[in-house]
């Protein structure tokens, strides 16, 4: 029998979480503002706001991790204070954060990692390897999935990011929660993963769970979702029901009337090339790939998880040997032989995980702006911190970082924030090539708008820009010329504005239809 969670009667509520005026302040800076919602049994709710909306730390309160939090939480009809994660896990709300890697524990198995609530509760019992994986193996079959027992008994840490997430969602199904609470799930799942996991939440849904889900893709959202709400300022600005009006969304959102999609149709014009990438093997069996990428324009490189495009990235920036590959800048043999020479060479790359390769955590906007920088930011060695600063203020006003001041922790702001600061950091030095690989993973309209403007006015400044996406309206926002990669291999490279979506969809698909159109 387990413990009573608190002594309020229990009301007629018929809602599985009810928010009543809640709010929630850091300091002086109040983030969220008097927010009432009621989630109700067998619906799927959208949550949609621009980064630093309040998302994460609504999220936050529901989840136990805000225990701090004003106004009341009801679970059941019943006012609880959801003061830890454990609390809010015993009244039956479960949550995947965006930060998948917080959720994964490095040393441990793959299956321990998904029997992991077992382990932390079992008391003194415990839990042996077979128990384990029979435990892992029922986890993973909820999403459809059958892992090696190679892989079960691998560590954790070593699993890709996909894996990963595909993980800590499986362990979350396992309790059959109340509320399950979902921040951007499919950020780094292939479309089938994506696909697999949608019709996992629909039978949910139908057997009476309530799921929140928070996206930046409104596809995904118009697909998947009974109900969206809209946070803005930390205040909810819209609630509606099917048919969605996006238009009214994207207001509610961002304050102002503006378009949902700004595909380039007039592209900025090459002024030579500046990067040639001459018999690049980019994965196991796969032909070699030769691309050579213009000054003046945006790059748009579109590939699935495993099309090779990260490959391609490290390749260009260093971080990846060369296999047997030429590369060629401004005309000279370029050979990279670590990032730090194709930083000095003028070549930088935005990693795809910001997470573990973008950040240091614990450092300030500051230092993480002025990292590449350290001699041009020093005086006789020592660093100058008014210059520091004066950088970081720089990329903080120029993309909109919200944030308190240079000196925040990088890890304590929203994922479309620490993306700005990434990104920011990187184009400000003046790179004559910029990879950016998947540089509007989890950032909102706004921030992916802010991000592709400064690619494109990098671009426009005469460097070569390389955008690598797997979706395609993000390449289609920015990019100049599209590239298709599929399987290592290229099957599509165009101007854009030349073909329509359904088309470039198609090649990303590898139809055979298209297999051949080079235009």
């Amino acid at each position: 029998m387990t413990e009573p969670l608190h002594d309020a009667a229990r009301t007629h509520d018929t809602s599985v979480v009810r928010l009543s005026g809640v709010g929630v302040r850091f300091g002086t800076n109040q983030v969220l503002r008097g927010v009432s919602l009621a989630l109700d049994p067998g619906s799927i709710t959208a949550l949609l706001g621009t980064n630093g909306a309040g998302k994460s730390t609504l999220i936050g309160a529901v989840s136990g991790a805000n225990a701090g939090y004003t106004g009341d939480i009801a679970v059941g009809g019943e006012v609880l204070r959801l003061s830890s994660p454990a609390r809010a896990r015993r009244a039956g709300i479960e949550t995947v954060h965006q930060r998948i890697a917080d959720g994964i524990v490095p040393g441990l198995s793959v299956a321990d990692n998904l029997a992991l609530t077992d382990l932390a509760t079992g008391g003194h019992r415990l839990v042996r390897r077979a128990e384990a994986e029979r435990i892992a193996r029922a986890a993973l079959e909820r999403l459809g999935l059958s892992w090696s027992d190679e892989v079960l008994r691998a560590d954790a840490a070593r699993l890709g990011t996909s894996d990963a997430q595909l993980l800590v969602l499986a362990r979350a199904l396992r309790s059959t929660p109340r509320l399950l609470i979902l921040d951007e799930p499919t950020s780094a799942l292939t479309a089938a993963e994506a696909d697999r996991l949608f019709a996992v939440l629909r039978t949910l849904r139908d057997e009476g769970l309530s799921i929140l889900f928070v996206s930046h893709r409104f596809g995904e959202i118009e697909r998947l979702a009974d109900r969206i709400v809209v946070l803005r300022d930390g205040r909810l600005e819209l609630d509606a029901t099917r048919p969605f009006d996006w238009h009214a969304a994207l207001e509610a959102m961002l304050g102002v009337p503006t378009e949902l999609q700004q595909h380039i149709t007039e592209p900025l014009p090459a002024t030579g090339e500046v990067l040639a990438v001459e018999g690049a093997a980019l994965l196991p069996g796969s032909d070699p790939l030769s691309l050579s990428v213009a000054g003046g324009q945006v790059t748009g490189i579109l590939g699935l998880l495993g099309a090779g495009k990260t490959e391609l990235a490290e390749v260009i920036a260093g971080v990846r040997p060369a296999s047997g590959a030429r590369l060629v800048l401004d005309g000279e043999t370029y050979r990279p032989t670590s990032p730090a020479a194709a930083i000095t060479a003028g070549v930088v790359l935005v990693p795809e995980d910001r997470q573990r390769q973008g950040i240091q955590p614990g450092w300030s906007i500051a230092h993480t702006v002025g990292l590449p920088v350290l001699r041009a930011l020093s005086r006789a060695g020592v660093m100058a911190t008014r210059r520091e600063h004066a950088a970081a203020d720089e990329v903080i006003d120029a993309y909109g970082v919200v944030a308190p001041s240079a000196d925040a922790r990088v890890d304590d702001l929203s994922g479309g924030n620490q993306q700005k600061v990434v990104v920011g950091r990187w184009l400000r030095t003046g790179p004559r090539v910029a990879v950016l690989d998947e540089p509007f993973r989890g950032v909102d309209i706004g921030a992916r708008r802010r991000i592709g403007d400064a690619a494109r006015a990098r671009a426009a400044e005469g460097a070569a820009v390389v955008v690598l996406s797997s979706d395609v309206d993000e390449v289609l926002d920015v990019a100049d010329r599209i590239v298709v990669l599929v399987s290592g291999r290229i099957v599509l490279d165009t101007p854009a504005g030349t073909l329509d979506r359904a088309r470039i969809v198609a090649a990303l698909l590898d139809d055979p239809g298209h297999r051949k159109e080079i235009a």
